[in-house]
């Protein structure tokens, strides 16, 4: 992390917090308001709110498998962490920081409903093409991960990447 700028660090946490505290309340409010009752229809044939306890992975893949998920997750958590904390503070990376956020509340959401509940809460519903239910962390993971397809194709080069690099930091990447 840049030394120089902490408050890069200070609004990453907040953010982080304030998505996963957005996510495990829509949750809860999932749980009290929607299970063992009918969908709730917000646009009729359109989107709906619909509670489903989701024990594996998109489309049902993988049923039962929490551990499994709980590392994948831990994974995608250390990688958004270790790449935010590596990134320079320059205004080029904003974009960047602001993925990693998106990424790593995303998979704490979800990797908190699997550890306490041993399962995800899921609710929203695109009954218009039966798209699976999905939940807000899923939401940030999938933005967070076309954003990055998106950035990596668009905004940055490969050598805005060598601060990632062994032996490099973001100071180094920072005097160039």
């Amino acid at each position: 992390m840049n030394k120089k700028n902490p408050a890069l660090l200070f609004c990453g946490i907040l953010w982080f917090a304030a998505l996963v505290g957005l996510d495990q309340l829509t949750k809860y409010l999932a749980v009290t308001g929607l299970a063992g009752k009918r969908s709730i229809p917000v646009i009729p044939g359109v989107f709906e709110l619909f509670y489903l306890e989701n024990r594996g992975a998109a489309f049902g893949m993988l049923t039962n498998r929490q551990w499994f998920f709980a590392a994948v997750a831990a994974v995608m958590i250390v990688a958004a962490v270790y790449v935010f904390l590596r990134l320079p503070g320059s205004r080029h990376y904003h974009f960047l920081r602001v993925i990693c956020v998106l990424i790593a509340s995303g998979a704490v959401g979800n990797m908190l409903d699997r550890l306490f509940r041993h399962y995800v809460v899921d609710f929203l519903y695109v009954s218009a093409i039966d798209f699976p239910v999905f939940n807000v962390a899923d939401c940030y993971v999938c933005i967070g991960t076309g954003l990055a397809l998106l950035a990596l194709f668009t905004v940055y080069r490969e050598e805005d990447f060598s601060f990632l690099l062994p032996g490099k930091t973001a100071e180094d990447k920072e005097a160039h």
